[in-house]
């Protein structure tokens, strides 16, 4: 995840930069905390008018979520025995990528009011340990989503504004991976265990599907 990041980023805020230069268009970045599934800590750049005559503005974003990773022995059994020794311990994250395109509004006593949708890429990673018994595993899941909601501004100062974001994401099912076992939506699975299925394993862990996210944090005009 460290690689992608360290990929994206750069790549993004320089093509930004020359957007604005080019466009004499208006950048943007954000930072909100929140929640989705779990506490939710989101960063972003953006850009207004990046083309003459298009309404719409773009925006890009990273997040990191802390979620519940699922229900640990029923899953140490989807994915690798039936053994019930070990004293559980459990830990879920959510890295997501998504790209957003906003559509403002006109909303007296706002500064700045917007639609938005756009599509996502989550990375999951439900971590799963059982003291006592040595045994130790991971289940991740990589998922497209669509997502769309509503964003309001409200000035602190000429640069600063306070955000305030809420919206629906959407994830696609997608392939879950723990041990040496996956289970795929189309249910062609890699060393299945007691005839389980994709179905099985999606209720044990809780990748993201379709999620509530509430937002709340600054914006800052470039």
């Amino acid at each position: 995840m460290q690689k992608v990041i360290k990929a994206v980023l750069p790549t993004l805020f320089a093509a930004l930069c020359m957007w604005q230069q080019a466009h004499a268009a208006d950048t943007f970045g954000s930072f909100l905390i929140g929640y989705r599934s779990g506490l939710d800590l989101r960063a972003g750049l953006g850009v207004n008018n990046f083309a003459a005559g298009f309404p719409l503005a773009f925006e890009f974003a990273i997040s990191y979520a802390r979620v519940d990773a699922g229900d640990p022995f029923p899953a140490r059994r989807v994915f690798i025995a039936d053994a019930t020794n070990g004293t559980p311990e459990k830990s879920g994250v959510v890295w997501d990528l998504r790209m957003d395109f906003l559509y403002p509004l006109r909303v007296a006593g706002v500064k700045a009011i917007s639609v938005f949708a756009g599509p996502r890429f989550s990375m999951f990673d439900a971590g799963f340990h059982y003291v006592g018994a040595n045994e130790e595993f991971d289940v991740t899941s990589n998922r497209w989503g669509l997502g769309l909601g509503m964003k309001g501004q409200f000035a602190m100062s000429n640069r600063v504004d306070l955000t305030i974001s809420a919206g629906v994401d959407n994830y696609f099912a997608g392939a879950l991976h723990g041990h040496d076992t996956t289970y795929s939506p189309d249910n062609q699975n890699v060393n299945p265990k007691e005839n389980f299925t994709f179905s099985d394993a999606s209720k044990v862990v809780n990748a993201p599907g379709l999620q509530m996210v509430m937002l709340i944090g600054l914006t800052y005009a470039f």
